[in-house]
């Protein structure tokens, strides 16, 4: 094998059968003196083949089925003539196209192939996959989605409302009903179990939705809307399908998973269980670990959105730079997107904007996102100065608004809930001081 050209691993993109391989896109930061066609080479062959010289079991025919080809490496700037004295990093996209014939339809497999051993080689960043039909079908992406769930809702185009309860955890289950009655009382549609609550000694899984199931089904009867309460099943992966099911036989109209702490293909193995039949939602727990670094992990779309929604979840959180914590307003944008783009036989899911959101937020939010997102908010719903119940209320008033193409800054005195939020804690180009993780 040439050092430096070894014509099997290079391939055309025009030329790739986009059937027999998954396409990853890399951002590859190396020193001046790269070679970057050696460096692309090592990567594809260390995550296929993985022999970085000849061995007698290495067939022509081996070669040819298994190894991973380049198809395309282009430098960003795009040096032509020389490389400037100042710089002292180059600055690659690299993609690479891992052949199926390697590994069955697993995201274990997926993640081992394209980011394995070469996760620890330098800064190289997985920005994106782009997957097989076969691929797409076989796993089936969510259940509802948007349209199922608007469907089951009854709900065909205003954007969908969120609440956490808070405190985080420490709740007993009546007390947990408690709070769900009051918020889905002012209109909330989902009701999401916190991320540090499952299936804890003083609140178990089947006690609390019990209880909040009965509660839900009084505010139904008050307000005349469904409310779906998604339950907190994570725990290791053998205990999962007893607590879906032990869930759904209490009366669960959804459930929720901690989705990159169990795995995905754990997820996976509930999301495609004919037997489960309700919405799922995903809390996005150590993605920041994932995303975070501009060098190294995977991109937040695929952590935050593309990976979850073709696993199956029907929503997920997205950390969103409305509220505390830190996220690039673009590239917020670009996850939401990530979850209702257009993907072949893939339904879209909702995009849940959180972490901080408030009334103030709204606006902004449909403005950029459009009807399809799912407003998500703990704080500002039960810390409402006027209770629970007027803290949903107030949102639904401030979508309302924003729906019929009215500004709820220019609403004020209309509704005395939403006024109260509005003087508590801004709009989001007035925002007040709030718990921020930001710095």
């Amino acid at each position: 094998m040439s050092k430096n050209f070894d014509p099997i691993i290079f391939d055309l993109p025009d030329n790739i059968d986009r059937e027999q391989y998954i396409i990853t896109t890399y951002g590859y930061t190396g020193p001046a003196s790269i070679n970057s066609i050696t460096q692309s080479m090592a990567f594809a062959v260390e995550q296929s083949t993985g022999t970085w010289l000849p061995v007698p079991g290495e067939t022509a025919a081996i070669r040819s089925e298994h190894i991973a080809r380049i198809v395309g490496l282009y430098e960003v700037p795009n040096f032509s003539y020389e490389i400037p004295n100042y710089v002292k990093e180059r600055h690659f996209v690299i993609r690479i196209g891992f052949p199926i014939a390697n590994f069955s339809v697993s995201f274990a497999m997926l993640l081992t192939s394209a980011c394995g051993n070469i996760s620890g080689g330098g800064k190289l960043k997985v920005l994106d996959f782009e997957f097989p039909k076969s691929w797409l079908k076989e796993l089936g992406g969510p259940k509802f989605g948007v349209p199922g769930m608007r469907k089951l809702l009854n709900v065909p185009k205003r954007p969908l409302l969120n609440n956490m309860i808070k405190p985080c955890c420490g709740l007993t289950p009546e007390v947990t009903a408690k709070f769900a009655y009051e918020a889905a009382l002012g209109g909330v549609d989902v009701i999401k179990d916190d991320e540090l609550i499952a299936n804890a000694a003083y609140s178990s899984i089947t006690d609390r939705v019990t209880k909040v199931m009965e509660a839900l089904k009084r505010a139904e009867d008050i307000k005349g809307e469904t409310t779906i309460y998604t339950v907190n099943i994570t725990d290791r992966a053998d205990k999962l399908k007893e607590n879906a099911y032990r869930a759904i036989e209490a009366g669960a109209n959804g459930l929720m998973m901690n989705c990159w702490t169990i795995g995905l293909d754990a997820c996976a193995s509930i999301l495609q269980d004919p037997n489960i039949n309700v919405p799922v939602l995903f809390h996005p727990d150590l993605t920041g670990s994932l995303y975070a670094s501009p060098d190294m992990g995977l991109s937040a779309e695929l952590i935050q959105a593309k990976l979850p929604r073709i696993a199956g979840f029907d929503m997920g959180i997205v950390l969103s730079p409305y509220g505390k914590f830190p996220m690039i307003p673009d590239k917020f944008s670009q996850i939401c997107l990530a979850h209702t783009s257009p993907l072949h036989n893939i339904k879209p899911s909702w995009a849940m904007p959180g972490g901080g959101t408030t009334q103030g937020h709204v606006e902004n939010t449909i403005r950029e996102l459009g009807n399809d997102v799912m407003i998500a908010a703990g704080g500002a719903v039960h810390g409402h100065p006027m209770g629970a119940t007027a803290g949903a209320k107030a949102f639904r008033q401030a979508i309302d608004i924003v729906v019929a193409g009215h500004s709820v800054k220019e609403s004020k005195g209309q509704f005395k809930e939403l006024d109260a939020a509005i003087d508590a804690w801004g709009t989001y180009e007035e925002q007040k001081e709030i718990f921020d993780l930001k710095s």
